[in-house]
């Protein structure tokens, strides 16, 4: 389903997936979300302290693909580590729909998913992403902004390869402190910052 820009809001000049079943919620809670990205001056490009970020995540966690990302009316990679280019791997580009891939429900229930291996879960084995490039899998953590309550960015991980149960919660534990990291470099006040 897509719908267009109800008239007051900043001007897109392309249809916006809904990906919820509240769309005027989610239009409501799009304006908000520019409107706080104009506010603190977060530009809806690649920037290359948070690259650097997205790169010392994924090495850490020993993953080919690392993100930090906003959600306007398209999921816009703010920060990116791609494989290198002679791997064989598929690169990422900077934007992708806001539909796609498992940032979108990390950004809805404002908590982490820790998708070990997303071939074991049902309702996260069927994905665009899965199809586009074959990740099995995926940690995300959010980045909820205080005054507003919305999840503005994600912070991410995916990878070719399942990962263990038991080696889960050491990679959760890397996204979610890179995403106090993000928070920190783009100056959002977070619900857990002092």
């Amino acid at each position: 389903m897509t719908l267009s820009r109800p008239t007051g809001l900043p001007t897109v000049h392309r249809q916006i997936q809904v990906f919820t079943g509240d769309p005027a919620g989610e239009l409501s809670a799009m304006a908000t979300r520019l409107t706080r990205f104009a506010e603190l001056g977060i530009p809806m490009q690649g920037q290359e302290v948070l690259d650097d970020i997205a790169t010392a995540m994924a090495g850490k966690a020993g993953f080919l693909y690392g993100m930090v990302n906003a959600f306007s009316d398209e999921q816009t990679f703010l920060g990116l580590h791609n494989p290198p280019g002679e791997s064989g791997y598929p690169l990422v580009g900077r934007t992708m729909s806001r539909a796609h891939g498992w940032c979108p429900e990390v950004v809805q229930r404002k908590r982490g998913l820790p998708l070990p291996d997303v071939a074991a879960s049902p309702r996260f084995q069927s994905n665009d992403v899965v199809d586009a490039i074959g990740i099995q899998s995926y940690f995300g953590a959010p980045i909820v902004d205080e005054p507003t309550g919305l999840a503005l960015l994600t912070v991410c991980l995916i990878d070719p390869e399942p990962r263990t149960l038991r080696d889960a919660g050491r990679l959760q534990a890397i996204v979610r402190d890179t995403a106090r990291t993000a928070a920190d470099v783009l100056n959002i006040r977070t619900p857990h910052a002092p």
